[in-house]
């Protein structure tokens, strides 16, 4: 059994919860979150963008309650952290439960810049612990499948990628997220998924070309990225959550290979992933089973009950995917081109 410790009690957090009651062989063991909110693990007033919005309660009969991080470092009987604390404390809290020989699991982005990402990445490389960064993107079942395709070349080669993650700004952490200097608005904490889906099918780019605006945080709350690829693929993204209250929000991608066209769509409902394949009807994909919450938690689970690191997704990945966004972030500031080394 893998008892987990939860710090930071937002929507991550009762994401998480959902989450881990799919899962076997892994329990709740403690909640921490140094405000006090959400101790007493009822989360019904919690909402976000993504799932169903039903509300959580957790029985609290054998989970410890604590505003003191410490406390889940001292316990021995605390295996793994999962850290969805805002982006501004990833460092200090993942770098002492690293300390602590913790398993860590850590809400994306791993950090506001690269410098402290690498920190953490080198912390990880020679800690006794595992650490991953919750990019749950590569776990989501229709882009998990995408990137099998893409990596196989299923239907040829591939021409072009979109992809688009759009949102009206959060209804929920506003001090964290509206404070760009921190969080580094939406390119950083919502555009990331999209960065690092990138790099997860086509590999790091040799450059990337953005432009975008600032509306609510007074970073980069809407980016559109043309990434470089030596192979001549054309790839961008689109992200961002500056849209007007009551636009909701939205995630797709259309991509166009040699003998086939994908397209999700979020939006299509059950009908979300179309495939037109060459001399074949378009037809809609269905996939059954738990989504990428589940899948990623359960692939840090399982890294712990084996004895085995995750494989999916690194902190080397984590690392990465915020080199990416912080040149993003400096070709919409300059209008340049900027060039990854």
């Amino acid at each position: 059994m893998v008892n987990v410790g939860i710090i930071g009690l937002g929507f991550m957090a009762a994401t998480h919860i959902k989450a881990y009651r799919q899962i076997q062989g892994v329990r709740i063991a403690a909640l921490c979150n140094p405000s006090g909110r959400h101790l007493d693990g009822d989360f019904s007033g919690v909402s976000g963008n993504v799932g169903d919005n039903q509300p959580v309660k957790l029985d609290m009969a054998d989970v410890k309650a604590t505003k003191e991080f410490s406390e889940l470092l001292n316990d021995p009987g605390i295996h793994l952290v999962d850290i969805c604390a805002p982006t501004a404390a990833h460092r200090d809290l993942s770098l002492a439960a690293l300390r602590a020989g913790k398993h860590v699991i850590c809400e994306k982005p791993l950090a506001r810049s690269s410098a402290v990402a690498k920190e953490i990445a080198q912390a990880a490389a020679s800690a006794k612990g595992f650490f991953m960064p919750a990019m749950c993107l590569r776990f989501w079942p229709e882009w998990a499948w995408l990137r099998n395709v893409i990596v196989s070349n299923t239907f040829g080669k591939t021409l072009s990628a979109r992809f688009r993650r759009v949102a009206e700004p959060p209804a929920w952490g506003h001090k964290n997220f509206f404070n760009g200097a921190q969080s580094g608005g939406a390119l950083f904490d919502l555009h990331v998924h999209d960065t690092d889906f990138v790099q997860y099918c086509f590999g790091r780019p040799r450059g990337v070309f953005s432009t975008g605006y600032t509306k609510i945080s007074g970073a980069i709350d809407h980016v559109v990225t043309q990434y470089d690829y030596a192979s001549g693929v054309l790839v961008h993204a689109e992200g961002g959550w500056a849209m007007t209250e009551g636009f909701g929000f939205n995630m797709s991608y259309t991509v166009n290979f040699e003998g086939a066209t994908v397209d999700y769509d979020l939006s299509r409902g059950a009908d979300a992933l179309r495939v037109c394949e060459k001399g074949q009807p378009a037809r809609f994909m269905k996939f059954e089973g738990p989504d990428g919450y589940v899948l990623e938690l359960q692939h840090m689970v399982e890294a712990v009950q084996t004895g085995k690191p995750p494989t999916v997704v690194t902190a080397a990945d984590g690392l990465t995917s915020i080199q990416i966004c912080e040149a993003e972030e400096k070709s919409v500031l300059t209008r340049q081109m900027v060039t990854l080394t």
